[in-house]
């Protein structure tokens, strides 16, 4: 369903999705062209692990998780993307399948880039190539580290390596806003809500940080670092 959003506005994100950074007014108008604008209500699906990838997305507002489902039901979140991040680009190059679920958390508005789409503005203009490689290369260091944090760190080291590492996307010394409810934290860091909570309750009783709501103060961030490198704390439940 399209959108009644601003041309302006829509350009203005554009420029900011990392596969289109650097490029002429010529080639954002390409790219503006061959988008097409949809929205998704809280809970809607973009694509199912398994779906076959024809194109890939990029949030305008609101947004998405990608996540799988074990076998036993278990979710697991491998990452929350807000406005200007692309997502499920990857299968798409590949030819194959998304490897994973994503949902919209809030009424989210996406910008949707079909792979025959894609494939022709690389052919028109090469540097968004470089780009993407670029792009693919950042979710290959970032995945790396997902799968380091999950299987060699307890709890408490991957809450204050997040802690830290959102501190610096957020572009705040010492502050962290959390745009995502603690169950879906919880889920992204490979636990469960009791324990985050209890995780989170040990880092302040040791003066790390400070809790208000959906606000994180940074009071120590050596020995938020010494905690995210050492992976002391609770266990998984």
């Amino acid at each position: 369903m399209g959108l009644d959003k601003p041309l302006d506005k829509v350009f203005e994100i554009i420029t900011h999705i990392p596969f289109f950074s650097g490029l002429d007014d010529d080639q954002l108008v390409l790219v503006r062209n061959m988008a097409t604008e949809v929205s998704f209500e809280k809970g809607q699906f973009m694509f199912y692990d398994g779906d076959k990838a024809e194109g890939f997305y990029a949030a305008l507002e609101g947004q998405v998780k990608i996540y799988k489902i074990s076998p036993e039901g278990k979710e697991q979140i491998f990452h929350v993307f807000g406005p200007g991040e692309p997502f499920g680009e990857v299968p798409v190059f590949s030819g194959g399948s998304y490897p994973a679920n994503a949902q919209a958390l809030v009424k989210t508005q996406c910008l949707y880039f079909s792979r025959k789409g894609i494939v022709n503005l690389i052919n028109q203009s090469p540097p968004i190539a470089l780009n993407m490689l670029a792009v693919l290369a950042k979710r290959l260091r970032e995945f790396t580290v997902q799968v380091e944090n999950l299987s060699l760190k307890e709890v408490d080291g991957r809450v204050a390596g997040y802690l830290l590492h959102m501190a610096a996307e957020q572009g705040h010394d010492d502050l962290v806003i959390l745009h995502i409810s603690k169950a879906h934290l919880a889920s992204l860091l490979g636990t469960i809500p009791e324990t985050l909570s209890r995780s989170l309750a040990r880092l302040r009783d040791n003066g790390l940080i400070q809790v208000d709501k959906r606000e994180i103060r940074l009071l120590d961030r050596q020995g938020l670092q010494d905690c995210s490198n050492g992976g002391n704390g609770d266990t998984d439940d």
